[in-house]
């Protein structure tokens, strides 16, 4: 099979279409690309999914824990806490347990057992809660001549909110937010190996990987190719934030203007 072939056999392959069989036999290097850049559908899915849904979440929760209410304030702390406190893999496993016993009561929950979306549910909830500490701090960094200013123009309430705390949160939340989106985008990978099973096969890109390692018995081909989709994708990432942070930035002097910083985080 050349591998033009390959690519239209397996490109689509972790969505269904193509090929049904993994491939057996000598394992070439097309196949270990072409599979394995299928399987980044997946991560793409979640990570984009997973991010722009839980954006509202975490401003949400911004709010609510920088609210003076205690019934709008200590839910807000409580969930930020319990998903920041508690390791992602077993957030997996534990939410996997729950949509099982779920799934026996009532018929709605039997999407959840999926991965598509049991597993992008734990995705949404931990990075709303990382970002929303982000956005908290941010909101408790606004300089408070910002607010004076909007209070002299008469500005309360949403017209506030809209003009001058939200604006000035994503400034200054943005950089930080950035490093939060990268490590969404790696977390992904741990969907497949945690509770939530690979449906016939079709897995992400760690899964394919694994695959391939676990035939030919070296890793040194597999996994280098991951970590080249996942770089791209970095900069894929980082290209999009840092047009908008210039977006948010563009009223400032140069001198000041925020700039996105990579930080490599080894433990969530």
């Amino acid at each position: 099979m050349s591998c033009v072939e390959t690519i239209q056999a397996y490109a689509f392959r972790s969505l269904g279409f193509g090929e049904r069989l993994l491939p057996k036999g000598e394992y070439t290097l097309c196949e270990h690309f072409t599979l394995i850049g299928s399987g980044m559908i997946w991560n793409i899915y979640f990570g984009i999914i997973a991010l722009t849904t839980g954006f509202f979440l975490a401003v949400a929760l911004a709010v609510g824990k920088s609210s003076p209410n205690p019934l709008w304030r200590k839910p807000a702390e409580w969930f930020i806490f319990v998903f920041r406190g508690s390791p992602l893999f077993i957030q997996f496993f534990f939410a996997y347990a729950c949509f099982l016993s779920l799934k026996s009561v009532s018929s709605f929950f039997d999407p959840f057992t999926s991965a598509w979306l049991g597993a992008l549910v734990v995705l949404f909830c931990n990075t709303a809660a990382y970002s929303g500490e982000i956005f908290y701090g941010a909101l408790l960094s606004i300089p408070k001549g910002d607010i004076e200013a909007a209070d002299a123009y008469g500005m309360t309430g949403w017209t506030r909110f809209r003009r001058i705390t939200f604006p000035t949160m994503l400034r200054l939340a943005w950089p930080a937010y950035t490093n939060e989106a990268i490590f969404l985008f790696h977390a992904t990978t741990l969907v497949f190996f945690s509770g939530f099973p690979a449906w016939r096969q079709k897995g992400d890109a760690l899964y394919y990987a694994s695959y391939f390692a676990d035939k030919t018995f070296n890793p040194f081909v597999p996994y280098p190719i991951l970590a080249f989709y996942f770089i791209l994708l970095t900069l894929a990432v980082i290209s999009v934030f840092g047009f908008v942070n210039k977006q948010l930035n563009r009223h400032l002097p140069q001198e000041r203007r925020a700039k996105p910083k990579l930080r490599i985080s080894l433990i969530r």
